[in-house]
């Protein structure tokens, strides 16, 4: 918004002096960067006060596991204010509409997916922390099959708006591979590799639909341990700044040899914003939490980095980048459907993964520090990748 409001004030403002303050501002790098400030700013002015608010609405978490130990080590979280991804949602909203092109699509798409997946976190989170002040026999939450249905349409919307936003770009619609160059090297333009695999609309909107819905489950079962998710969200939105920094510029994309997406350069505002947020509630969450993201948090935070990476057409570097993450809920689906096919046997001690670790006597710290570190590993290995093609 200020953004757009300097440029039809362009004018006026440079007959005042106020050339070199639009030229800052008008550079994509200063306004990614001050989002990332912005949105850690607004987390940490509201934090108080709306712990405060959501501890006088007793929306306090409660968790309960199928495993008597694992209860014991998490009875201290009983009663911790939950549903404060309201925080992340509101600080990540106003500095992107603040300081991005508001007439830039993938911002507006980015906009779309934030507000619905943290719409369905929120009526979730309700549901379950209203549940005994409702009437007897009232849901605790919503159905798994209605979270996965909206989840879908959502990935849905977004994939299919995403290959309008293609028109003729062939690099917008490349299914960018580890190792594989987008483009051959030393030759003007941009001139696609042979053996690039170019995606018609289905595959597109197939890929996009299951890495948003996958990605924002995948963060939601994370979300489990104080500072878990705020930390590795962190990680992976600094590493999606560089990535749309390098994809929304045709000379660093050439230069890399991967896909030039025009417009998605502004994606480094949205991202900015993500690590913003997530460091400012980061401050409230490290342990002891004194407040936890819920649904509202996670669903809209792994959505909204698998959109980016959708759109940046880096799907499969948000596996490399997001692997933690990855981790999590591929330890949960082993987990059950081993669990079935053997009649009650068990893969793990319990899952997701960060459980089974503590069970097996790694205190929170040292699992939260060392999924840290391995989200940051995982980023290294991402640059490498990008490098080496």
């Amino acid at each position: 918004m200020i953004y757009n409001l300097l440029q039809s004030w362009h004018d006026w403002l440079e007959s005042f002096g106020g050339y070199s303050l639009l030229q800052v501002l008008y550079q994509i790098e200063f306004r990614a960067f001050f989002a990332v400030i912005l949105s850690f700013s607004i987390v940490l002015l509201l934090g108080e006060r709306t712990i405060r608010w959501l501890l006088k609405q007793k929306l306090g978490d409660s968790p309960e596991f199928y495993n008597a130990d694992l209860n014991q080590l998490m009875a201290s979280k009983a009663n911790v204010p939950t549903m404060g991804g309201i925080l992340i949602v509101f600080s990540i909203l106003v500095s992107t509409c603040l300081l991005a092109d508001m007439f830039n699509d993938y911002v507006h798409i980015s906009l779309v997916v934030l507000l619905w997946l943290a719409i369905l976190g929120g009526v979730d989170d309700w549901l379950k922390l209203t549940t005994a002040r409702r009437r007897p026999g009232a849901r605790e939450g919503l159905f798994a099959w209605e979270k996965f249905l909206f989840q879908i349409g959502i990935g849905v919307i977004a994939g299919m708006y995403l290959w309008r936003l293609t028109g003729d770009s062939q690099s917008a619609m490349v299914l960018n591979l580890p190792f594989q160059r987008t483009y051959e090297p030393g030759t003007e333009g941009l001139i696609l590799e042979q053996g690039v695999i170019v995606l018609t609309w289905l595959p597109f909107v197939v890929i996009a639909t299951l890495w948003i819905a996958g990605t924002s489950n995948a963060v939601n079962i994370t979300d489990g341990m104080d500072g878990l998710v705020s930390g590795l969200m962190l990680i992976a939105a600094l590493a999606m700044m560089l990535l749309a920094y390098i994809a929304g510029s045709s000379g660093r994309a050439q230069y890399m040899l991967f896909p030039f997406v025009d417009g998605s350069e502004e994606l480094m505002v949205v991202a900015g914003s993500i690590a913003g947020a997530c460091l400012g509630f980061l401050w409230f969450n490290c342990a002891p939490a004194r407040v936890f993201m819920g649904d509202t948090g996670s669903l809209p935070l792994g959505g909204l980095l698998a959109l980016i990476a959708c759109a940046l057409r880096q799907e499969i570097m948000l596996v490399v980048i997001g692997a933690v993450f990855y981790w999590e809920l591929l330890s949960v689906m082993l987990q059950v459907a081993y669990f079935r096919v053997t009649g009650g046997k068990r893969i793990f001690r319990c899952s997701p993964i960060h459980h089974h670790f503590h069970l097996g006597g790694w205190s929170e710290s040292q699992i939260v520090s060392r999924f840290w570190i391995l989200g940051v590993v995982a980023v290294v290995v991402a640059a490498v990748l990008l490098k080496l093609r």
